[in-house]
């Protein structure tokens, strides 16, 4: 007798599971900003920052970056079917308000946004003082 092979189902790339609901983070400091999308398990989805948008030196610091990085972001997310989001904001930079105001003029459905930057509670010791 032949052995038969179990055949199992065999699934083509373009039916991936559609993602409804993600959390899109969004660090933003002195000098770049770097924006997250993962799904609410913490996977990440898909990810960009101001120098893979195709700037470089003293431009990636600026609110227009923060906009086109986040608007690059805003279009895939659109791909993968996400429809609500979480918004998580991180650091002090520039482009913390311009990628907000990004995400809220592309028709996402926004669960929450949180400022997530931490803070210290007493912070590094601070340099011994100057004798002079």
């Amino acid at each position: 007798m032949k052995k038969t092979r179990s055949i199992k189902n065999i699934s083509s790339r373009n039916n991936k599971p559609r993602i409804l609901k993600g959390v899109i983070y969004i660090q933003s400091g002195f000098n770049n900003t770097i924006v997250t999308v993962s799904d609410v398990m913490g996977r990440v989805l898909y990810w960009t920052s101001a120098g893979t948008s195709g700037f470089r030196g003293t431009r990636k610091k600026t609110p227009y970056v923060a906009q086109i990085t986040t608007c690059n972001a805003m279009q895939k997310i659109v791909g993968l079917g996400i429809q609500q989001a979480a918004v998580m904001i991180k650091g002090p930079g520039l482009g913390r308000d311009a990628a907000l105001r990004t995400i809220r003029r592309n028709g996402l459905l926004l669960r929450f946004v949180r400022d997530v930057t931490s803070i210290p509670h007493n912070g590094c010791r601070p340099p011994k003082k100057r004798r002079v």
